[in-house]
């Protein structure tokens, strides 16, 4: 029922952004033995009013284009015929590999993002492509003009590198407004997906995906793949819900 959204798949890097191969084996074990995992496109299409997926359905998708996912999340993909899509910052396609800005803590390990070489691979391996714009700027701090650029020049180098149009797009770090959903419309993408912390703007250039982390378990995956789980997660009392419950497990375990 969910658009699951990972980072990167890596055993040396320690961060909220990388989970370790042997549990997003376990998980891929876990989606395929229980649930229908269908690839992005098919999902945008089977999307209801409220852009959620019919019961016991997933997609999987990673954000910013990784170097780990080539070595160790495509294996284990193809081990369990699982599809997914990639988001990828075209930047990092027309040079040498990047060190993210963006990223908070101990930089990924060598090589830091995908090569096209490695793209093309996976491209012909079944897993598809999709924009993280050309350099993962936050788009609402952005002019109407800047943000245009990022938008369209990542989807043309996309269109152009993989020979396939690029028509689905997640905003760097999930973020959007109704001027960034209009200028993603109007450059073409046919969907646009987001990474909801609070109640925000749901629409088919707002899709909601569900963020999967390190130490999510097989059970944390089944609960953030229920119908509940969103609107609980972005609900404003969410925070005060987690820390009781926190308080309330300290308790049980003393």
């Amino acid at each position: 029922m969910s658009i699951l959204c990972y980072h990167s798949v890596d055993p040396a890097w320690r961060s909220v952004l990388a989970v370790p191969p042997s549990e997003f084996d376990r998980q891929c074990a876990w989606l395929a033995g229980n649930r229908r995992v269908v690839g992005l496109e098919r999902a945008v299409g089977l999307l209801d009013r409220r852009y959620r997926l019919p019961a016991g359905t997933v997609a999987i998708t990673f954000d910013d284009g990784f170097a780990g996912l080539a070595e160790h999340a495509a294996p284990v993909l193809r081990k369990h015929g699982l599809p997914a899509t990639i988001f990828l910052v075209t930047s990092t396609l027309t040079g040498a590999p990047l060190r993210y800005e963006w990223v908070d803590g101990e930089p990924p390990p060598e090589p830091r993002t995908l090569t096209l070489e490695q793209v093309l691979e996976m491209q012909d391996a079944g897993v598809t492509f999709g924009s993280h714009t050309v350099s993962h700027r936050d788009l609402t701090h952005l002019s109407d003009g800047e943000c245009a650029d990022e938008l369209s020049e990542s989807k043309q180098v996309l269109g152009d590198l993989l020979g396939r149009p690029a028509t689905l797009l997640a905003y760097p770090g999930g973020r959007h407004d109704e001027r960034v959903r209009r200028i993603a419309a109007h450059t073409g993408y046919e969907a646009a997906f987001t990474l909801p912390e609070g109640r925000e703007a749901v629409g088919r250039h707002a899709i909601p995906r569900i963020g999967i982390y390190p130490g999510n378990t097989e059970r944390t995956l089944r609960i953030k793949d229920s119908r509940w789980y969103l609107p609980a997660r972005t609900s404003p009392v969410f925070p005060a819900l987690r820390r009781a419950t926190r308080m309330v497990t300290r308790r049980r375990a003393g």
